[in-house]
């Protein structure tokens, strides 16, 4: 029953899609772990853990990550703002996803297929932090229709995600 995946190994000698998740102060290390297989699982370049979003290793994010810490690339900092100043320096377009006055629908943006992007995905309940929101080149909203005003941080990021991966891989 072998599915042919990739050893840890392998995966990390594969290209990767020119895109980051900056994860902005996200609490719920169950958030974190999804989001980290999600990215194991469309070739995300890294991701950005910034302020207090957990670390590997841990128990709990290993829960919904199911080995992905492991294979997907990963940085902590401790000030977001400092990680956006610098992915912007590396040429990196900076989305976040926010419902902003303003926001492109994530159907409508497409991104360059040559462009480098970072996802900015916030906290549970308070969203990006008011000046990471300010300091990016595009917010991003999914558009809902229901009678809630939000996505789960990782089922939002994960539609992101594939987003971009199925504009930019080739």
């Amino acid at each position: 029953m072998d599915l042919g995946r990739d050893t840890v190994e392998q995966y990390r000698a594969r290209t990767k899609l020119p895109l980051v998740v900056v994860l902005d102060n996200v609490r719920s290390l169950n958030n974190i772990g999804a989001i980290f297989r999600t990215s194991d699982a469309f070739l995300v370049e890294r991701l950005m853990l910034c302020g207090i979003t957990a670390t590997p290793p841990s128990p709990e994010i290993h829960k919904t990550a199911l080995g992905a810490e492991m294979s997907v690339e990963w940085t902590h900092w401790d000030n977001t703002m400092d990680c956006i100043e610098r992915l912007k320096a590396d040429g990196y377009t900076v989305c976040v996803l926010e419902q902003v006055k303003g926001s492109v629908e994530l159907q409508r943006f497409e991104p360059d297929p040559c462009g480098k992007y970072a996802i900015v995905a916030g906290h549970e309940v308070h969203g990006v932090a008011p000046e990471v929101v300010n300091a990016a080149d595009v917010c991003i909203e999914i558009p809902q229709f229901g009678t809630k005003h939000s996505l789960n941080v990782s089922v939002s990021t994960g539609i992101a995600i594939w987003h971009f991966f199925s504009l930019m891989h080739n």
